[in-house]
């Protein structure tokens, strides 16, 4: 960053302020994924798509859609079927989530920013 054509250094020391601007990068992509996050979706079928369900990555239920034909299935039957499709959408949620943490995990903290033995 300049200011008036010369160097802007908030602390003074050119080595915090790269690690201040890259920590702050970092915590901007880390808001990034969580807004992300919060609106993450899982989806499970089960019964050739009669019954559908929607999870959040901690496996709550949001949704839960019930084709008509479906009930035809009996009690048992449908209330393993919605298991089944509850089970399959909070593992599908589970791996969007993990697929947008992933970056995060994988990249290094910035130089500096972890304290020197």
């Amino acid at each position: 960053m300049t200011t008036n054509g010369g160097p802007y250094s908030p602390t003074g020391d050119p080595e915090v302020d790269e690690v201040l601007e890259a920590l702050a990068a970092q915590s901007a992509r880390f808001e990034a994924v969580g807004r992300r996050l919060s609106e993450t979706r899982g989806r499970g079928e089960a019964e050739d798509g009669r019954v559908i369900v929607e999870a959040l990555p901690g496996g709550s239920l949001v949704a839960l859609r019930i084709d008509p034909r479906a009930m035809r299935l009996g009690s048992e039957a449908l209330a393993e079927a919605i298991l089944v499709a509850a089970r399959r959408a909070e593992a599908d949620a589970a791996d969007r989530a993990e697929s947008l943490m992933a970056p995060l995990v994988a990249e290094p903290p910035p130089a500096g920013a972890l304290p020197h033995d």
